[in-house]
């Protein structure tokens, strides 16, 4: 996500031509986000960063679901 938002901005900037943008070449940006695009599609799976996100989310669920059971242990 950290990269498709400045790629989106400088399609956006380049789209309305503000002032350093009107003499970018559209190659620049289309090039950054075909990197964008390999990045997320191919680079990312290779280096195992999409299980790592999915299991520090697994692993943060999995903790706040025994805190709140022996918080309701606790209760009773």
């Amino acid at each position: 996500m950290k990269l498709l938002v400045p790629v989106v901005a400088l399609y956006i900037m380049k789209l309305l031509e503000l002032s350093f943008m009107e003499n970018i070449s559209w190659w620049w940006i289309n090039g950054l986000g075909l990197f964008a695009f390999l990045w997320f599609e191919f680079f990312e799976r290779m280096l195992g960063l999409d299980k790592r996100k999915d299991e520090m989310l697994h692993e943060k669920m999995r903790k706040e679901r025994l805190k709140r059971s022996f918080k309701d242990k606790a209760k009773k």
